[in-house]
């Protein structure tokens, strides 16, 4: 299940490459970062171009090793050039939702690949959702749906209250992006796994009624 796919090695060293670049030069790292003010002024080519800078190695090396293990779920599924679409149309939704939520606040930045990496796990988990994933802080394997669901449902409380210097809004703008394109891709799951695609719905349903509400 672990195999290398070239197209995910292109990810990993098309990310390596980037924030390397970003590490040595404040200018570029700052040219190319997701920035309200900058896409306001434009510059909408941040939208994508930050999903490739990381704020540190330690921030590189998780995104890219949780890459590193459910890529191989979506490429078994799709093969390598629909994985390739579904990363960067999960990097953009992610873009997008963090713009249309951060649009007032011009000094909002991110950058990380998070968005694209949560919307192949959500794509992964949507596609096989009763394999078994374990955390360092629970011993025992639980189902990836039941993961996936709690995590989009932390992201939703990290949006709300702004918990830690994390993009919790790219992170939920990619897991909606990789959930849709999976469906578009393979719309049988819509019968196969109705209850699946319905559950895994409910965090997404969740943030537009908090959205609409104005309680987010």
């Amino acid at each position: 299940m672990y195999n290398l796919h070239a197209a995910t090695i292109a990810i990993i060293a098309a990310n390596v490459l980037v924030s390397i670049k970003g590490f040595n030069d404040q200018f570029f790292f700052d040219r190319y970062k997701f920035s309200i003010g900058g896409i306001k002024a434009g510059q909408r080519e941040r939208m994508a171009t930050s999903g490739f800078l990381h704020v540190d190695i330690s921030h590189l090396f998780f995104n890219m090793f949780t890459l590193y293990f459910f890529a191989p779920v979506v490429i078994k599924w799709f093969g390598q050039v629909k994985f390739l679409v579904i990363y960067l149309v999960s990097l953009l939704a992610g873009s997008l939702l963090a713009l249309f939520f951060h649009k007032d606040e011009p000094y909002y930045s991110a950058v990380g690949a998070s968005g694209a990496v949560t919307g192949i796990l959500y794509a992964a988990i949507l596609l096989q959702p009763n394999m078994q994933l374990g955390l360092l802080f629970i011993p025992i394997p639980l189902p990836a749906y039941v993961l996936g669901i709690a995590y989009l449902l932390y992201s939703i409380y990290g949006m709300k209250s702004r918990l830690g210097n994390i993009g919790h809004t790219a992170h939920f703008g990619g897991a909606i992006g990789g959930y849709a394109i999976t469906l578009l891709f393979r719309p049988s799951l819509l019968v196969t796994d109705t209850l699946m695609v319905l559950l895994l719905a409910i965090p997404i349903i969740i943030l537009f009624i908090l959205g609409k509400l104005g309680k987010i």
